[in-house]
């Protein structure tokens, strides 16, 4: 037993130094793999009708190897060239910067490589030009990360072309297949858990006006209080950032404890930035006002108090993204008329509780 399996191990280490002496192939790569030459062409031009645990493999013999598929031969022979366009309007946002890396870790692990262009502003003419930019990289799909409000049915993109929007509005789009968060589902959590709590309203500090995510938000809020006949406060509004949290919960600061004593935030920097406010005007957290965010990003679990917040499910979000490419570049057509949404979940802690003096 001992020497067949010596026997075996032997036969792989002449397989491997057989391939270095010459350019490697793929009947290289399936031996080591141990699956077919079949199987290593569907990883290597990226095709969807591969599990995980195989790709993996042939991926992992690939650098054994030292296997690269000749993008060139690739394209002729299959029409692909083993990568995908990502659009976005900024790289800043946590939101946004967590989108992609998960749509970059979920098409290397199906055999793609990503190319991005980012933004300044979201203009229909800005994004056409960023596609002509990324069809002049051979892409075989795209991503659009709209993080802000603009008229995808104006652009200019080939009809051959697989396309899929994220962070809109689920219902605008009908031409384009579409991946967002729960933005509604999300929004109902945060404010039914703070009611539910003994609050006799939520306030709300909105993203811009310019964002797809941050309207969605509003109206839910807006729909969850009507719903339960609490009494809409002001909204202020942010920019995301830290900054202009802490700016509005200055303003914030000044209401009377009476009136405010739940706050709902449209994303977790905003609020951290309220929080700091908060703290330098003596406010307690959540003795005084109860604070729930939206993301879960990585320092929420770490301010003090620990924010109680919305997770997104970034990760999720940008498989779903790569696998909706893959599925229109598999069956050789657009998607249209396909909405995906990614669940998200509410994360309490300690930011949040019953009010004091209901």
């Amino acid at each position: 037993m001992v020497s067949s399996e010596l026997s075996d191990e032997t036969d792989r280490t002449d397989e491997r130094q057989s391939a270095r002496r010459r350019a490697p192939s793929m009947v290289d790569v399936a031996k080591i793999a141990g699956v077919s030459a079949q199987t290593v062409s569907r990883v290597a031009n990226g095709r969807a009708n591969v599990d995980q645990d195989t790709r993996s493999k042939v991926l992992k013999a690939m650098g054994v190897v030292g296997y690269q598929p000749n993008g060139a031969a690739r394209a002729l022979a299959t029409g692909r060239f083993g990568a995908l366009g990502v659009i976005s309007f900024s790289v800043a946002r946590i939101g946004d910067a967590r989108t992609i890396e998960a749509i970059a870790v979920s098409a290397r692990s199906a055999g793609y490589s990503i190319n991005l262009v980012t933004l300044e502003r979201p203009t229909a003419g800005g994004i056409t030009a960023a596609i002509a930019n990324l069809a002049g990289q051979n892409v075989d799909g795209l991503v659009i990360i709209q993080a802000e409000i603009l008229d995808v049915p104006s652009l200019v993109i080939a009809p051959n072309l697989p396309v899929v929007v994220t962070d809109t509005y689920p219902s605008s789009h009908p031409d384009y297949p579409i991946v967002d968060t729960d933005q509604e589902g999300g929004v109902r959590r945060a404010v039914e858990y703070l009611l539910a709590m003994g609050h006799r309203t939520v306030w709300h500090l909105a993203g811009p006006t310019t964002s797809s995510a941050a309207q969605e938000r509003l109206r839910a809020w807006e729909r969850v209080l009507d719903k339960a006949g609490a009494e809409r406060r002001p909204v202020h509004r942010g920019d995301w950032t830290a900054a202009s949290g802490y700016r509005i919960g200055q303003l914030l600061a000044t209401v009377p404890r009476s009136e405010l004593t739940a706050l709902f935030c449209a994303n977790d920097q905003m609020a951290l930035g309220v929080m700091r406010a908060f703290h330098e005007r003596g406010i307690r957290i959540p003795e005084d006002v109860s604070i729930v965010g939206f993301d879960d990003i990585d320092e929420a679990e770490y301010v003090w108090p620990p924010l109680t917040t919305i997770r997104q499910r970034f990760e999720e979000l940008g498989a779903l993204c790569v696998q909706t490419l893959l599925e229109q570049i598999e069956a050789g057509v657009r998607a249209v008329n396909q909405v995906r949404v990614v669940p998200v979940d509410l994360v309490v802690r300690d930011s949040s509780a019953a009010p004091s003096h209901p």
